[in-house]
Order: C-alpha cells, then sequence, then structure tokens
C-alpha cells in the first residue's frame, strides 16, 4: 500500500496498485484504466463513423495492430534511455508491473503502424490521425491516474497548496502532482479537439494542434519530474518536446498561409 495526502483537502489516501486477484492473478489498476481509455475510445470512433472518411471497421482492425505494437515500442524507448541498468539486470525488461513506458515511444511506435496500415488499405494518413488524435488524448488523461495510483510520474518538492504528499525512500515529502498537470492538459486537448472537429480547415491540423499543445505542456511538466530519462544533462523528453514544438508551429504558419491564400482566391 502506498500513502498519499493532499494537504489543501485534508485528505489521506491508501493506494494499492492491485484493483483485485482472480486466483493467483493480479489485476491492476492501471491496466483496468487503459482497458477502460480503450473501450471509450471505441465508443467515440462508433460514433464518429463516417467522419473524414474513416470506418469505424477499419478503426477495429487498425487497433489490433497499434495498441500492442505502442505498448511494445513504448517499453523499448523507455529500457534504450535506462540501458545501463537494463544491461545489468536483462530480466528486468519484461517486468511492465515496475512500470516503465515512453508516452513518446508509444507516440513513434503507434505512428509507424498507422503509415504502414494506410498504405495498406489505401487510406489518407492525416485523415486517420485526425480521427484518432482527440482519443489517443483522451486516453492519456485517464491513463496519467495509473501513475498516480502507482505513485509514480510525481515532481519536485513544493510547497504549492495543490501539493500531493507522498513518502519516499521511507521520508515524507511533498511535491508536484505532476501527473495531475498532464491528465487536466490531455482532457482539455481532448475537448478542445472534439468541438473544433467539425470545423477542420485542412487534414492534419486537428494533429497538429495536438503535437504542439502536448510538446508545450510536456516540456514545462517535464521540467517539474524528477524521473526524467536523461542523455547527459538533457531531459530526453523536452529536447524532443522542443523539436516538436518548432517543427508543428511552423507547418501550421505554413498551413494557414496557405489556406489563407486559397480563401481569398476563391473571394
Amino acid at each position: 500500500m502506498n500513502t498519499v495526502t493532499f494537504p489543501l483537502l485534508n485528505l489521506k489516501l491508501e493506494l494499492s496498485r492491485i484493483a483485485f486477484s482472480i486466483g493467483n492473478i493480479d489485476i491492476y489498476w492501471y491496466a483496468i484504466l487503459m482497458m477502460s481509455a480503450f473501450i471509450i475510445a471505441l465508443i467515440i470512433f462508433k460514433i464518429k463513423d463516417g467522419m473524414f472518411n474513416l470506418k469505424f471497421s477499419d478503426i477495429l482492425d487498425l487497433s489490433i495492430y497499434v495498441i500492442p505494437i505502442s505498448i511494445i515500442s513504448a517499453r523499448i524507448y523507455y529500457v534504450l534511455f535506462n540501458l545501463d541498468y537494463y544491461i545489468s539486470y536483462p530480466s528486468e525488461i519484461f517486468n511492465l508491473k515496475a512500470g516503465g513506458l515512453a508516452i513518446y515511444g508509444g507516440i513513434i511506435g503507434g505512428g509507424i503502424t498507422c503509415y504502414i496500415f494506410c498504405k495498406r488499405r489505401e487510406i489518407d494518413l492525416l485523415d486517420l490521425f485526425d480521427y484518432i488524435i482527440p482519443c489517443l488524448a483522451l486516453g492519456q488523461a485517464i491513463g496519467r491516474w495509473g501513475n498516480f495510483i502507482n505513485v509514480e510520474a510525481y515532481g519536485k518538492a513544493t510547497n504549492l497548496p495543490w501539493r500531493m504528499g507522498i513518502v519516499e525512500a521511507g521520508k515524507y515529502i511533498e511535491v508536484h502532482p505532476t501527473f495531475l498537470y498532464e491528465s487536466l492538459v490531455t482532457f482539455s486537448i481532448f475537448i478542445l479537439l472534439s468541438i473544433i472537429s467539425n470545423r477542420r480547415r485542412y487534414k492534419g491540423q486537428l494533429t497538429l494542434i495536438y503535437l504542439m499543445v502536448y510538446s508545450f505542456a510536456r516540456m514545462i511538466i517535464e521540467g517539474m519530474r524528477t524521473d526524467s530519462l536523461m542523455i547527459g544533462n538533457i531531459r530526453i523528453s523536452q529536447l524532443l518536446s522542443l523539436i516538436i514544438l518548432v517543427t508543428t508551429v511552423t507547418i501550421t504558419i505554413i498551413k494557414n498561409r496557405k489556406v489563407c491564400k486559397a480563401s481569398k482566391m476563391k473571394e
């Protein structure tokens, strides 16, 4: 059991990673949350059937490949940037119960899978990305609560009113609830993209908005965390977020200028 407190609310919680057990099999809260996110996404995809010329049946077929591949790539990404540890303890590579999935690794693996899938099905890749991106953001928002239950992905010590109290290495400390920051950001992205989905001005617009907003927020939140993957003194997620932010802002400016120019020519 892990103890978590929220002084502002005078709230103390005792959290267990395990929701329940069936015989000798433990069912973890993280798995339940991710499965819940997947089911909710499928319901939304069914409601959106036909949007951007995408069929619900295509999304079902894609999910068979993209979910396991995204999990594997998220793990590979994490292992590669903790290679010294896993070379010493190779059996831990497969110990997902201990945590260790990197969202950018999942996005990269999922993106490549989508590209191959679209090539084979003759589906427009940008249409597919715009179709699934809102639910990706929602899945992140839900999944971050798994980090809360596991008492991981938290931030540095702080005395801000909304601080979270935890026990680290036998010592009580109060830290930034960075899981909550990212959950709120990604849920807000989901709401934003859902609202503007029917007013898309060009293919890839929703994807660009997601990448811009998320990379900007992640760059800030990552600076608060204590468990960042590092290259020397550089936080990998911050560096990648900066690259994505600069790239997507540039593309968005170019795209918007082209759309505006095309609109003026029609007038």
